[in-house]
């Protein structure tokens, strides 16, 4: 726990594949996270959301971590981790615990959540989150959202598994501690984003977010409320500035900067007479090139992205139930053109996410790029003070504190 002066320091660490971020925040309960520290550096050691070079990763987390000290003045000690990759599963579980005094309790929950944890997994894969969707009462029909202080004999659990190679947390964990720093916990990255763009409205007509990063894009479903399917894509970002540097014959780094000056994901934006400047490899010249065919490229690679985000909304069953349709969020949902493209290939509406619910640092607070950090200030808050209510009743604090209960008997 990081402290300073009466308030409370939380710090997140989004380790994504093109870059590290650190976010401190520092709040009173009860009130908003303010952000006073960002630290940001490119990472090298990391491919798809998995650690591929743990030197590397280290000396990534370290620069970020004295950037953010540097900015909010502080000594950082511990932080909140996200993870990702295709390694991540999710499977949708059930428990059932007897009730002991005949009236539910909070150890009761805990209980019933145990049991439905108690699932065959592979001995190299372990169970990252365990979240409560709703409860079934005896033998009442209807969800219940928050059981506690009911009468009943049997309570049932319908929770979401999220299940992650034990090796990929383990690597993360080693570069965070190689950096004297303590992981207060791991959580899915996708997660730490919704928690920070959704809308409590959202969850509950039934939305689907997408966060595209650099090597993966992450998807989370919730219905009615609760999380129903989570999957995470190896195709991203880094496709797009890979076909970019392909295409052009550039450098990648040079493609990178192409990609985020000129390029848009719908080749009708681009107009015939827009031209842009390509740098080329080795001391030639640069080159000039239309604008509309960088487009056209750019198009097609984010078509095939969203095609296999259909394909994966398709498989989860879920399809037919996001009605308020997609949110959008990360590093690369910020390129024009994202929205139209999408709305148009999903026939729902879409829009793009940015973080809610802290204020502070403006780069960070309206900046889909930080979706996952301040999602993980937001999740750490709620396990250091849990609110009890478990399930929430349509308000955003409410899904925050069902998340405190299924922490604890991870670590």
């Amino acid at each position: 726990m990081n402290r300073k002066g009466d308030k409370s320091l939380i710090v997140g660490l989004d380790i994504g594949t093109s870059k590290v971020t650190a976010l401190v925040g520092e709040y009173l309960p009860g009130q908003p996270i303010e952000v006073i520290g960002l630290g940001s550096h490119e990472s090298r050691g990391m491919r798809r959301g998995v650690v591929v070079d743990i030197d590397s990763t280290v000396q990534s987390i370290q620069r970020a971590i004295e950037e953010a000290e540097l900015m909010a003045g502080c000594e950082i000690r511990s932080v909140y981790a996200s993870i990702s990759g295709s390694h991540v599963q999710c499977r949708n579980s059930q428990g059932i615990a007897p009730i002991r005094d005949g009236e539910v309790s909070y150890a009761e929950l805990d209980r019933v959540l145990e049991a439905a944890k108690a699932v065959a997994i592979p001995a190299d894969q372990k169970i990252l989150h365990a979240i409560p969707r709703d409860y079934v009462l005896d033998d009442s029909q209807e969800g219940i959202r928050n059981p506690v202080g009911m009468t009943g004999v049997r309570l049932e659990v319908h929770a979401h598994l999220v299940i992650c190679a034990q090796s990929a947390a383990a690597n993360i964990t080693k570069c965070v501690q190689k950096c004297g720093l303590h992981v207060d916990d791991l959580i899915l990255s996708v997660l730490a984003s919704a928690n920070a763009v959704l809308t409590s409205d959202e969850r509950e007509l039934g939305v689907v977010l997408v966060d595209l990063g650099a090597g993966t894009t992450d998807i989370a479903v919730f219905v009615q409320g609760a999380i129903a399917h989570s999957a995470s894509l190896p195709i991203a970002g880094d496709k797009v500035t890979e076909d970019i540097a392909h295409m052009l014959r550039t450098p990648t780094p040079e493609a990178e900067q192409i990609k985020v000056r000129y390029a848009c994901a719908l080749a009708q934006m681009a107009t015939a007479e827009e031209s842009i400047q390509v740098p080329s490899v080795g001391d030639r010249p640069p080159r000039r090139m239309p604008r509309a065919s960088l487009a056209q490229a750019v198009q097609a690679r984010y078509e095939e992205i969203f095609e296999m985000v259909q394909a994966e909304l398709r498989r989860s069953g879920f399809e037919q139930h996001v009605r308020a349709g997609m949110v959008l969020t990360g590093g690369a949902a910020k390129m024009e053109g994202v929205v139209e493209l999408a709305e148009e290939m999903l026939q729902m509406p879409v829009r793009v996410g940015i973080p809610q619910h802290v204020t502070g640092l403006g780069e960070v607070v309206g900046n889909p790029v930080h979706a996952t950090g301040v999602g993980l200030l937001l999740m750490g808050s709620q396990i250091e003070n849990p609110r009890r209510p478990v399930i929430g009743t349509g308000r955003a604090s409410g899904f925050f504190g069902r998340i405190k209960n299924w922490y604890r008997g991870e670590f």
